[in-house]
């Protein structure tokens, strides 16, 4: 059975808990009820996809050593982080978007949702359709030269493999992943947009992230704090679990597909 709590109920008292059915379509009526949802997506959202996510036993971080990420790495050993990446890195973006992405795109293009802030690099949620995405953490589906900015493509990447085990741009620049890594500023324009995105909603929906990372994780606090309703949608618990109005510890897969054959019977 799925957990889902209201942290509104009274000392003592206890929601009872739901199966994943009527849990959806509580879920449905928080959206049906909201005029202005903003939702902020983790990497669990894009485990169903065969990706990883970071922290967990079988993370991401138990193959591939945090200090890859780090952009000083990055830098003193190019070639050693691009082996690293073509294996486990950016072949997120060969991967495939899941039911979760398909319904988020589905609720943007229904006008149910607006933005969709998400802290994830493998560019899933746009090829399921959704339109307006803030990527905070950047993109492992696109490349720019450190020296003249030129833009890469995956495609484009992958032919200069052929000639070097390091990428170099023509103006003898290395080229570098469109992704924040470690020591790098978050970009500034994203920033912007996920928090006055925040400070609009009316309800907040933070799906499939743990919230212990920020500043991804002050968004919803951001939120709550201009009045917004705030849902957490995970499968365990997070760090902000403490200030929600709605949790749903749930399987976000089984979940999103719950909700999706809600929207398709008419409900």
């Amino acid at each position: 059975m799925e957990q889902h709590r209201k942290n509104a109920l009274p000392e003592g008292q206890v929601r009872p808990v739901r199966n994943t059915t009527d849990e959806a379509a509580f879920f449905l009526k928080l959206l049906r009820n909201s005029h202005k949802t903003v939702v902020l997506t983790g990497a669990g959202v894009s485990v169903a996809s065969g990706i990883p996510d970071f922290r967990s036993p079988d993370g991401l971080y138990s193959k591939v050593s945090p200090e890859v990420f780090e952009l000083d790495f990055f830098l003193d050993n190019p070639a050693e982080y691009y082996k690293i990446a073509q294996e486990r890195i950016h072949t997120m973006a060969d991967r495939k978007p899941n039911p979760t992405h398909f319904l988020l795109s589905r609720l943007q293009r229904e006008g149910m949702i607006g933005e969709i802030i998400t802290q994830n690099i493998d560019g899933l949620q746009q090829r399921a359709g959704a339109k307006d995405v803030i990527e905070l953490h950047g993109s492992v589906s696109s490349f720019s030269c450190m020296k003249c900015h030129r833009s890469y493509s995956k495609d484009e990447l992958e032919k200069l493999f052929e000639e070097s085990e390091v990428p170099w741009c023509n103006c003898s620049g290395l080229i570098k992943p469109d992704i924040v890594f470690f020591g790098e500023a978050l970009p500034i324009e994203a920033i912007n947009r996920a928090e006055r995105a925040a400070i609009d909603s009316e309800l907040f929906v933070a799906m499939g992230s743990s919230l212990v990372v920020y500043p991804a994780a002050q968004f919803p606090v951001i939120a709550k704090s201009s009045g917004a309703i705030l849902a957490i949608v995970n499968r365990d618990s997070t760090g902000l679990d403490y200030m929600a109005d709605h949790i749903f510890n749930v399987t976000l897969e089984e979940f999103s597909g719950e909700i999706l054959a809600l929207l398709d019977g008419g409900t």
